[in-house]
């Protein structure tokens, strides 16, 4: 039964990726907090013995990062669309925003200040599990670009701040993320090769992605699944969910680009799960996040259940592109079951 429910699942929360391309391309705080605070360039970092020096455990200088590397690979997305619309690295940073914005970053065991308000609410806290999985998407497409040269620096002028505990399970420059996660710099490396030649489509350049991103979640995941003991069992499933479910948007070339970005992510939780949620009755959420949280969890049954040949089944279809468009008008016509006014 499991097994035939996971088409609709699929249909549900992949189809949010290709709602509304037709949003105005908007980079307001909604979506990027403090985003006009931070860094946006390499000069805007401190300099030691001729190396920048960044602390990824400090939210701006964190989401800097991002933004460097979106304004340096905008001129290879041109091509495209204007104005940096279709560089997919967007996604990166949006998802970095919802992780502040939603209370993610905090320290959850609350044996420090780091994150609230009462505290540091800049601070990123090493306890985090979101917060350490998101340094692996940050990290090593950041020094993995500065080792492309796309950057315009070389590979030995950065170095990355270590947090205040678990040094060893960070790594800090281009060199020892080489020698710690040789696959997923490798697969960052030629996601960069091929941004920089003028033949590359944006179809083929999303494929590149994905498999670094795949590649880098599960890097963290080995490394910080003992992080999940923190939180609610509610939201360690939340979290558990996602994995799972990004395998199947990799498999969707899901088009990590502004628009479609931050519009899935009104259909994440936006805030941090606590016992007693439980989807689709969590009274404070919108119907839409509701069914997604349902649908997410669905799917991570589903994935489990059949040791994963949903996602084997689910990768054939979406290699053929009539599936993929239906998938958008079953989706489309969901979306306007709970938001009319979708279709004008």
């Amino acid at each position: 039964m499991l097994s035939l429910l996971a088409p609709s699942a699929c249909v549900l929360l992949v189809g949010c990726m290709f709602v509304s391309s037709a949003e105005v391309f908007s980079l307001s705080d909604q979506y990027l907090p403090l985003w006009n605070e931070t860094p946006g360039q390499f000069s805007d970092y401190s300099v030691e013995n001729g190396k920048y020096i960044i602390d990824p455990w400090v939210y701006p200088k964190r989401m800097g990062m991002y933004k460097i590397l979106l304004n340096k690979t905008a001129n290879y997305f041109e091509k495209f669309a204007p104005d940096n619309e279709q560089n997919f690295l967007w996604g990166l940073p949006l998802q970095h925003g919802w992780q502040y914005k939603t209370g993610r970053l905090v320290d959850p065991t609350r044996m420090t200040d780091c994150g609230y308000e009462s505290g540091d609410r800049l601070c990123i806290s090493v306890d985090s599990w979101w917060a350490d999985m998101n340094y692996f998407l940050c990290a090593l497409p950041f020094l993995a670009a500065v080792d492309s040269g796309i950057m315009g620096i070389s590979s030995n002028q950065v170095l990355l701040l270590p947090p205040s505990k678990d040094q060893t399970k960070f790594c800090l420059n281009v060199s020892s993320c080489q020698s710690s996660f040789p696959s997923t710099m490798r697969k960052w490396n030629a996601l960069y090769k091929h941004l920089q030649s003028p033949s590359s489509s944006f179809k083929d350049l999303l494929k590149y992605l994905w498999e670094a991103h795949v590649s880098s979640l599960k890097d963290g995941y080995k490394i910080f699944e003992d992080r999940l003991e923190y939180y609610s069992k509610p939201e360690a499933g939340f979290g558990k969910d996602w994995c799972v479910v990004l395998d199947y948007l990799a498999a969707a070339s899901f088009p990590t680009i502004f628009s479609t970005v931050s519009e899935f992510q009104q259909a994440l939780p936006p805030r941090v799960l606590v016992d007693g949620d439980k989807a689709p009755f969590i009274s404070d959420f919108t119907d839409l996040q509701n069914i997604v949280l349902l649908g997410l969890n669905l799917l991570y049954k589903v994935d489990s259940s059949t040791g994963s040949l949903s996602l084997t089944i689910w990768k054939i279809l979406m290699k053929t592109q009539a599936a993929k468009m239906l998938l958008l008008e079953i989706f489309e016509a969901i979306l306007v079951i709970f938001n009319p006014t979708f279709l004008g």
